[in-house]
């Protein structure tokens, strides 16, 4: 933690500089209409990225997520989930559907009846030090990079189409081929969901030793679109509501209701610049129900309406001079 004690920007840029994935791939699943997977939870993060076709992808508590051919998806914690290939498809554990159909030499998995195909590269990862655990909690219950965004075409379409020429390849290896390339996707989309996340203000919560308070940054990056109040997040935290929002305030620098609002605006701004995902999609997602009112608050946040913001025309980049801060039905 003594990393962002002294010298904050420098030492942030530093730590961002410093952000490497070791990625494990489970499996190059090639699965055909109707197919639907669970994966257990568990302590390891884990990602998705679809290679051919397109798919589903339900969390607890998220609405479901549409992910179409480029889309990578990352769970920082590792959460339950199911991918399908269609909203409300029925589901089989993963493993029982690998040892009921047992991975070829590179990996594969052949799945599914005989409709369209979906191809999605599956698998886990861990960060390399000397990047603190803790920048793990900084990051939401689910990351998404879509293939239709302009800000990351440049860095994206050249692995991505290596990787489309592996899957379709038989070539020894392919699995070891794979891991590396993951690791530049995840990488950078982590590299620049955190450095969003720093230009925002957010990183400062690393800095935090109380727990009970870290506990409630969690809560709050994996579910900003609940309807939170002070007693409820208090009340998470074990505390009464006045200490706990002076105990918050010691630990981040401001109120609890001010920090979920940056987290909020924090996340809108990502998914503008990665995804496809409409205003109206975006303001749903991240607590503001309406397009009218996540305007209303990216403007008096950035200086720009959320449209503008998208288009480039703030730079594409969270301004300091602030208050410091596809389409899913």
């Amino acid at each position: 933690m003594e990393l962002l004690n002294t010298a904050p920007h420098d030492q942030v840029a530093e730590l961002l500089a410093a952000v490497r994935v070791r990625s494990t791939v489970y499996c190059l699943s090639e699965l055909r209409e109707p197919w639907g997977f669970e994966v257990d939870g568990a302590s390891v993060a884990k990602f998705h990225l679809v290679l051919n076709g397109s798919c589903w992808l339900n969390v607890a508590e998220h609405e479901p997520i549409q992910l179409q051919v480029g889309d990578l998806v990352i769970l920082p914690r590792g959460e339950h989930h199911a991918m399908t290939d269609r909203p409300g498809s029925p589901v089989t554990n993963l493993d029982l559907i690998v040892a009921g159909h047992p991975l070829d030499l590179n990996a594969r998995l052949t799945y599914g009846g005989s409709g369209a195909l979906t191809r999605l590269l599956c698998g886990g990862f861990v960060l390399d030090d000397p990047v603190p655990e803790a920048l793990m909690s900084v990051l939401p219950q689910v990351l998404q990079v879509s293939s239709r965004s302009g800000d990351i075409t440049a860095w994206l379409e050249p692995v991505f189409a290596l990787m489309r020429q592996e899957a379709h390849s038989s070539a020894p290896g392919a699995q070891a081929i794979f891991a590396k390339l993951a690791d530049v996707f995840l990488s950078q989309a982590l590299r620049t969901y955190l450095a969003g996340a720093e230009q925002a203000g957010l990183l400062r919560q690393l800095q935090s030793t109380d727990k009970a308070i870290a506990l409630v940054l969690e809560t709050l990056q994996d579910r900003p679109g609940v309807n939170w109040t002070l007693a409820e997040l208090a009340g998470q935290a074990g505390m009464s509501r006045t200490l706990f929002a002076a105990r918050f305030r010691a630990a981040i620098g401001e109120s609890p209701m001010r920090h979920l609002a940056r987290i909020r605006l924090g996340q809108a701004a990502w998914y503008l610049t990665t995804t496809g995902l409409s205003v109206e999609a975006i303001a749903r997602r991240t607590g503001y129900g309406t397009s009218a009112s996540l305007s209303k608050a990216f403007k008096r946040e950035f200086g720009t309406s959320p449209g503008q913001y998208r288009d480039g025309k703030s730079g594409g980049q969270i301004s300091v001079t602030s208050r410091r801060f596809d389409e899913v039905p």
